[in-house]
């Protein structure tokens, strides 16, 4: 009688949401419906922030998504995606298509084709990480490159994004000296010598707004193997926005000059168009994106959509021709849709930011070099000093290699002088370089001639280099 009894469980109950409703998440890859892609569909349980991480997982492993179908409502999350490989074709690697299974259902962050991002001896997670925002002028990067120099710093990789007249850059350094983690009170030491050459400008442009906006503190991103681009860049979109890259050029900025006109400003953002309208009998807002298409759109847009805090709960992507259509049907974090004007210029405005950060006007040019401290330093001296101006770069380090990846502009708004190549491999002359790969902004085609520019400067670099790095 004094016996307490437990009430009985059975033990197959624990199972009994996954039987009904199925597997918390489902992916299935489908290479047999289509002929020129595959599709993915994904089915799983909804939650805030599950879009950006499947999408971010499909560009992490360098997919293409041409079209998607996404709906979310009553919480379970369904999506589609049509999706090529790096050259165009189908998924067809097992191995490959094994990891989506694996990623998507886990809800991986990391990616099968995350390089290593620094040398065996020193990985990311034993660097420290800084970033920086503020306005940009003609050779910032290059001066902050040569600050870090002077602080006994190796840097190990850094990213850094320019727009309308706005820099963000997020860079991984270590001791120069020891190659080990640099503490804390030097790294305050370091963040405070670099806000004041953000700060460095003329006494008539200066203000205390303008320097709220000139900033050096730790990197928001995790570091190590979890580290991937997509999460890197994730951190430039937010930074950049921070900075309200998305007003425009601040006043009385020194902007680099450009040959193109006002009139023609909407062909030089990639014929762009933002439009967003209420949907009031289901409390939606519905966010149209006509756009040239290219890679990471998509990744680019959910990005920014949901750092700023709004939801997406129905989507349909597609592109066709080199064009691209995008439809979201969102609500704002608390449930509100936008009903004020001012709201929806706003995202209109931040989601053409998005597009346009990643379009560089300039030329491209990769650099490989065997990897010393000061060579950054060194080589955006080199470029700043014939004029010209960095735009976005992309630097890491693998074993003894530096791999440098620069978007440059003539600071005249002309087309880039030859000469400096000259320069480069005079004023530099104990580190060989070779020219990866040389293309112009891909929304500015290139016209036919007897030897495009492109070819010029791949037949200089021939011409007056010796002892070629081989990647």
């Amino acid at each position: 009688m004094n016996t307490v009894c437990s009430p009985y469980c059975d033990p197959d109950f624990d199972s009994l949401p996954e039987r009904i409703f199925g597997p918390a998440c489902r992916v299935t890859i489908d290479n047999e419906s289509l002929e020129d892609c595959t599709i993915v569909k994904i089915d799983s349980v909804n939650r805030q922030g599950l879009l950006l991480e499947v999408v971010q997982a499909l560009t992490d492993m360098n997919l293409t998504i041409s079209k998607g179908y996404i709906s979310s409502d009553a919480g379970w999350f369904m999506d589609v995606f049509h999706v090529k490989d790096e050259i165009g074709k189908k998924v067809t690697d097992q191995r490959v298509i094994n990891y989506i299974q694996k990623a998507l259902g886990s809800n991986s962050n990391t990616s099968p084709n995350a390089k290593a991002r620094s040398s065996p001896e020193l990985p990311l997670g034993d660097t420290k990480a800084i970033e920086m925002t503020g306005k940009d002028r003609p050779g910032l990067f290059s001066e902050i490159s040569a600050a870090l120099v002077d602080l006994g710093c190796n840097i190990i990789e850094v990213h850094a994004w320019t727009h309308n007249a706005r820099l963000a850059c997020v860079a991984h350094i270590s001791n120069q000296s020891t190659d080990t983690p640099i503490d804390d009170h030097r790294l305050h030491a370091i963040e405070d010598h670099l806000t004041t050459v953000l700060r460095a400008t003329t006494a008539k442009e200066e203000n205390s707004s303008n320097n709220q906006q000139q900033e050096v503190k730790p990197a928001g991103l995790p570091t190590g193997d979890s580290s991937t681009t997509t999460k890197v860049e994730r951190r430039l979109h937010q930074l950049l926005l921070s900075v309200r890259d998305f007003d425009g050029p601040p006043p009385q900025q020194a902007r680099l000059p450009t040959r193109i006109s006002d009139s023609d400003d909407e062909e030089r953002r990639g014929g762009c168009h933002v439009s967003i309208e209420s949907c009031e009998e289901k409390g939606y807002s519905i966010v149209t994106i006509e756009c040239k298409d290219r890679r990471r759109l998509m990744f680019d847009t959910v990005c920014t959509l949901t750092d700023m805090q709004y939801v997406i709960f129905h989507a349909s992507v597609d592109s066709c021709r080199g064009y691209a259509y995008q439809e979201y049907f969102i609500r704002h974090a608390d449930g509100c849709a936008l009903n004020t004007e001012g709201e929806k210029d706003r995202v209109a405005k931040c989601l053409e930011a998005a597009i346009e950060r990643r379009v560089c006007e300039g030329v491209r040019l990769e650099l490989c070099a065997y990897n010393r401290v000061g060579l950054l330093s060194d080589i955006t001296r080199v470029l700043r000093e014939n004029g010209l101006a960095v735009v976005r770069a992309d630097v890491a380090t693998q074993g003894e290699k530096s791999v440098n990846a620069f978007y440059v502009r003539d600071i005249s708004g002309n087309n880039v002088d030859l000469d400096f190549i000259k320069s480069i491999k005079t004023e530099v002359g104990a580190i060989d370089l070779e020219v990866m790969e040389y293309t112009t902004d891909h929304s500015q085609p290139i016209t036919p001639t007897s030897m495009s520019i492109g070819e010029r400067l791949k037949f200089q670099i021939e011409r007056l280099s010796h002892g070629f790095v081989a990647m």
